[in-house]
């Protein structure tokens, strides 16, 4: 199957990082290539672009796609939160921007054998990097019901975690849970019919909250920002594409706390502490996907970028 992926917000994303030809820039989210396609055209021969990203598929089709920019560009599979050692060891302690895409890509949902979706009846799997062994079988069928309803509470958001992490247990002491479809058949069994017709579909945050367990996302996200913001030289930009609330409010907050770092009490007339800001969010609100955009990517629906310029 081809590697196939629309870049979110591309023109957004590109404009905001105010490229320098001769910048350095990160793709911590390398996908297969189409936010750093756009940033590589705008460099010249001194430019560079690292790509991150830890699913052996992208990279493949990243460097095919990149190719022509020739030693521009540097592809390394890993986690975009080891970016500060990757780039270490190209002796690269600063770049100009950064872009960190946080979606699943297409190909990953559309391709059935990587478990990912729940419109294809294949074996339950949605690891971003087949190299980890924990894959989504192992936790359906090995977590704790407890662990499991706070996963769907908190990462998928959804009223009847407690009922479905109750249907997933019961169901696992006949048998193991093996596919997507048989995982579906249990989500729609524990969530109300007349619920079930509203909202799209039943096991979407279900699905969501497994994924992003399974690939430790929002840990990793929490655990690298503030690398990511030290990376950065002054007026260097920060470009957080989110899918998700939980995503969404991490990236906020954090941005929020570099601009007003400051720990004094509130009643305090002058800071002590001496923690002064980092650099501000531009704009305040985040950037959403235009109204063309969505027509033609419906994807795109719950993006939001959020872009931080370092002082």
């Amino acid at each position: 199957m081809e590697f196939k992926h629309t870049s979110v917000l591309l023109n957004e994303t590109i404009d905001s990082l105010h490229i320098k030809p001769e910048g350095v820039y990160l793709d911590g989210t390398l996908g297969g290539g189409g936010h750093a396609f756009e940033v590589c055209k705008r460099l010249n021969e001194k430019g560079r672009l690292f790509g991150i990203d830890r699913d052996a598929d992208a990279v493949a089709a990243a460097k095919k796609r990149l190719e022509e920019f020739g030693d521009r560009v540097t592809v390394v599979r890993d986690n975009y939160g080891n970016a500060k050692n990757v780039l270490g060891e190209y002796g690269v302690d600063r770049v100009d921007g950064i872009v960190l895409d946080l979606g699943v890509s297409s190909y990953q949902i559309d391709n059935a054998e990587r478990g990912f979706s729940y419109k294809y009846d294949t074996p339950l799997d949605m690891r971003m990097d087949r190299r980890q062994t924990l894959t989504a079988k192992d936790i359906v069928n090995d977590y704790a019901e407890m662990e499991l309803y706070r996963i769907i509470r908190d990462y998928g958001e959804d009223q009847f975690a407690k009922n479905i992490a109750k249907h997933i247990v019961q169901a696992r002491q006949e048998k193991p849970i093996e596919t997507t479809f048989e995982l579906n058949d249990l989500i729609k069994a524990a969530i109300p019919a007349k619920m079930r017709a509203v909202g799209g579909h039943p096991s979407k945050r279900t699905f969501q909250a497994i994924r992003i367990e399974c690939n430790h996302e929002l840990d990793v996200l929490k655990n690298s920002l503030e690398d990511m913001l030290n990376l950065l030289n002054p007026m260097g930009r920060l470009c957080i594409i989110t899918f998700h609330s939980l995503e969404d409010r991490i990236v906020k907050s954090f941005y929020r706390e570099m601009e007003n770092p400051c720990k004094c009490p509130a009643d305090f007339p002058l800071c002590v502490c001496g923690k002064v800001p980092y650099g501000r969010a531009v704009p305040r609100k985040a950037i959403l996907p235009s109204e063309e955009e969505l027509e033609a990517n419906p994807r795109a629906k719950s993006a939001k970028l959020r872009v931080f310029e370092r002082i």
